[in-house]
Order: C-alpha cells, then sequence, then structure tokens
C-alpha cells in the first residue's frame, strides 16, 4: 500500500480560487431580506406550482442567444460522455440540466420544510440499497458521496432523518445572513454544514468518530489532483476523500437522489439510488489503493448520470483541467498506463481509448498553446 500524504497536504495542493469581485457588506441584510422574500412564493403558490415555473424559466435560461455558447460547450460534453447520443437529443439534455438547475432552486429553499421527521416518506422513496444501510451500521467510519447528479440535500437531509447525523462538506456563501440561515435550517434537521475551507482540521477527527460524511464527489481538483477515468477521459479529482477512507478504513457509499414526476400535494418526490458501496477490503489488495478508490467512486458517479442524464449540471468544465504529461506535449507516461490496467473493470481496449483520448487532447492543447480545457 502506498504512503498517505497528510489531508492538510492535500487541501493545500487544491488551486486556490480566483478573487472575484463581492457586493459590500452593508448590502446583504437587504438582499437577504429580498431573497428570503422570494422564497415564501413557493408557500403562496405551492412548491409544486413554483418548481414548475422555475422549469420554465430554466428553458428560457437555456435558450436564449446569450446562451448559445455555453449550451453549444455542454452540448459537445454530453456527446464526448454518451457518444451514442445524438446532436438534438445532446442538445435537449443540457436544457432538461437547466430546467433541473431552475427547480433546485426552489427545492433547496423547501426542502427543510417538506422533510420533516413525520413527512419526509410522503417525498422520498427508496431502490435497491445494495447494502449501504450496513455499510453505515456495521461501526467503521464511513462516508457518502454523490455528484451533481439530482437533488444532494434530499440525499443529505433523508439519511439525517432517518436517524443518522450528517456532516456535509460545503462552500461558505459571500452573503452572511444568507449563510446563517441555510446552516441554521440544515441543521435543525441533523444536517452539520463544514466549511470546505477549513475541513482538513475537522475532518480526521469527525470520520474517526464515526459521523457520515457527506460530500459532493465530482468537482474539478485542479492540475495537482489524481487523474483518473471519466467516461474514458483523464479527469482530476480531490485525494482527500480516499486519503480519508484510507486512513480510517472507512466504507465509502455512493448514491444519489433521482427527481420523480410529483403531485401537486406532494409539491416533489425522490428515488434515493445506491451505485455502489466501496469496502476497506476492496482496496486493500490493490498496488495503488488510492489511484483504485478516486477510480471506482468516480465511475460510481458515472452511473448515476447514464441513470438520470437530464439530472445532471452539463455546464460545468468537466475535464477542465488536464495531467501534468498533456500540459507539456508528452505521451501518456508507462507509469499511469499501468495504474490504469491494474483497474480490475478496465480492459486492454478501454485503456488504450484513454490514453489515445489523452494523446489526442495533448495535441489539442499543444497546438493551441493552452494548458486547460476551453
Amino acid at each position: 500500500m502506498t504512503a498517505a500524504a497528510p489531508v492538510s497536504e492535500v487541501h493545500d495542493a487544491a488551486p486556490r480560487a480566483k478573487a472575484k469581485r463581492r457586493l459590500p457588506a452593508w448590502t446583504h441584510p437587504a438582499l437577504y431580506g429580498v431573497m428570503r422574500s422570494v422564497t415564501t412564493v413557493p408557500q403562496v403558490v405551492g412548491v409544486h406550482a413554483a418548481s414548475n415555473a422555475a422549469g420554465g424559466l430554466g428553458l428560457g435560461f437555456a435558450r436564449a442567444p446569450f446562451n448559445r455558447s455555453r449550451v453549444a460547450k455542454a452540448t459537445a460534453r454530453v456527446q464526448f460522455a454518451l457518444p451514442d447520443t445524438s446532436h438534438d437529443r445532446a442538445q435537449t439534455l443540457v436544457h432538461q440540466s437547466y430546467e433541473h438547475l431552475f427547480r433546485l432552486g426552489v427545492e433547496l429553499g423547501y426542502i427543510h420544510r417538506l422533510l420533516s421527521d413525520d413527512a419526509w416518506i410522503n417525498h422520498v422513496e427508496f431502490g435497491p440499497l445494495e447494502g449501504s444501510l450496513e455499510a453505515v451500521l456495521d461501526g467503521r467510519p464511513s462516508l457518502m458521496l454523490t455528484g451533481h447528479c439530482g437533488n444532494w440535500e434530499v440525499l443529505c437531509t433523508t439519511m439525517a432523518l432517518m436517524g443518522f447525523p450528517m456532516r456535509a462538506l460545503y462552500r461558505p456563501l459571500d452573503m452572511k445572513p444568507l449563510d446563517a440561515w441555510v446552516r441554521r435550517t440544515r441543521a435543525r434537521r441533523g444536517v452539520v454544514l463544514l466549511d470546505k475551507f477549513g475541513a482538513s482540521r475537522e475532518l480526521p477527527a469527525l470520520v474517526e468518530s464515526g459521523v457520515p460524511i457527506g460530500v459532493v464527489a465530482d468537482q474539478n481538483a485542479g492540475d495537482k489532483g489524481l487523474f483518473v477515468p471519466f467516461f474514458g477521459r483523464l479527469t482530476s479529482t480531490y485525494k482527500t476523500i480516499g486519503l480519508l477512507a484510507i486512513r480510517h478504513n472507512a466504507n465509502v457509499v455512493c448514491s444519489y437522489a433521482k427527481r420523480l414526476p410529483a403531485t401537486r400535494e406532494q409539491g416533489f418526490r425522490y428515488r434515493m439510488e445506491v451505485t455502489d458501496v466501496i469496502r476497506p477490503g476492496d482496496w486493500a489488495d490493490q498496488p495503488d489503493p488510492l489511484f483504485y478508490l478516486t477510480a471506482r467512486y468516480r465511475r460510481a458517479i458515472e452511473k448515476m448520470i447514464i441513470a438520470a442524464p437530464e439530472q445532471y449540471l452539463w455546464m460545468h468544465r468537466i475535464w477542465k483541467s488536464r495531467p501534468r504529461h498533456e500540459r507539456l506535449g508528452r505521451p501518456v507516461p508507462d507509469a499511469l498506463r499501468t495504474k490504469l490496467q491494474s483497474l480490475p473493470w478496465m480492459g486492454v481496449d478501454e485503456v488504450d481509448d484513454i490514453c489515445a483520448q489523452s494523446e489526442r487532447d495533448m495535441q489539442f492543447l499543444k497546438e493551441r498553446g493552452l494548458t486547460r480545457m476551453p
């Protein structure tokens, strides 16, 4: 088993966010009042009607002329990830992705009301749990992973209401009053939000204590991330999750909450589905446990997206950061090819395809003088 770097080192290696313009602090109370007023609309017209209206706005936004370039790039991502998808179908999925995003805006402001101790069962159903509850209950630490697919807050809140109080990594909102409201409402349902920028100090002790940790695990990790396969292309992924799981012998449960058709009375309805449960014994004998574990949970996120492609946020630049050999215009290193070949679910042809795609990506960057995918 390869030695694991300290968790703090992983966070230090992550790219720092570019400075961005922020609204003056003195405007926050007024803006917070406006935003909270907007969240009362679903209470007046009903969540179901408000969600449908938000979906319509999302479709309108996606089809707007000023959004044409973003939609075209997202459509290309769909066709790369799902190569049997026609251009028209891929574009429809991107439009539906925007519809989904706008619906989330309504639902996220209302989850803490509809998902209560005695009412959550009216809004959430379960697919086959595939040993996930056993993984949470067997006494080991557990990490609960999902992607930007479906509704991750429904997933986290439902787990807490079932008796598994959660800690979830969270990027604090710039608007302090709104940030405080989000933290307060989630805490009422047993979900404590952890500031992702300071989590390296808290996470090890929390994981060791057995508190389930929820993570949206498909973010781009920058140039220094761990590059593993994702829909046939190397993708930058944070090392932190794998390092925590390996160090603390944690079970890793990969699941998502998929939106289902709902009635006016229900407001919204979701189905929780598990795509993989990864236990310490699965990576113990692998030549590179961290690479294996990271690649496997990325594969689990692939399954979520394939099952509900209209509920994935395709506007994200999934393959933005590129591995060092591509940025330097070099072929795929033998060591990386060997790691890919060691993944039990990958055949020779799949490894060759990923390496060939990496060569094409390297050539693309080299011809344009780029270090990242546009």
